[in-house]
């Protein structure tokens, strides 16, 4: 993947906040899109890393977690990758089911799903893509990697 951003992050959810700031500060399409982007873009993002780190990585600090950013063509897409065996999220239970309100797992998914215009696996479970369409084009500042 051709990527405008790419961060690879310590299996630590206190590093969500400034990994997400960062993501969000290096993004000049946020200031055409900010209200959009603050909300679901950061949204899912956050959820996505947390459940890398936390179900993906299991917690384990010898982990990392991948990201990478890339904005073409009025589209951000966001892929995260964590280093664990993976899982199949056809089985999470829907958390909006009476049956599944209770149950502590799956409304990360349900946001994502909600919030972004596509969310999608690898074959393994250990990859997430997310992608949310804007009007226009934009760029990140410079091409860094971090």
């Amino acid at each position: 993947m051709d990527s405008d951003l790419v961060l690879e992050l310590p299996t630590d959810i206190r590093s969500i906040e400034g990994a997400v700031d960062y993501v969000m500060s290096r993004c000049q399409a946020c200031t055409e899109h900010a209200r959009r982007l603050n909300l679901n873009f950061r949204v899912g993002l956050t959820e996505a890393l947390a459940n890398a780190m936390l179900y993906g990585n299991g917690r384990d600090p010898s982990k990392h977690v991948l990201v990478e950013v890339v904005v073409r063509g009025g589209m951000l897409r966001a892929t995260i990758r964590d280093q664990g065996v993976g899982f199949d999220p056809t089985r999470v239970p829907d958390p909006t089911l009476p049956e599944n309100i209770t149950r502590p797992c799956g409304r990360g998914l349900f946001l994502m799903r909600s919030l972004l215009d596509e969310v999608s696996f690898n074959d393994l479970g250990n990859e997430v893509t997310l992608v949310l369409r804007l009007d226009s084009g934009g760029a990140f500042e410079g091409g860094a990697q971090a």
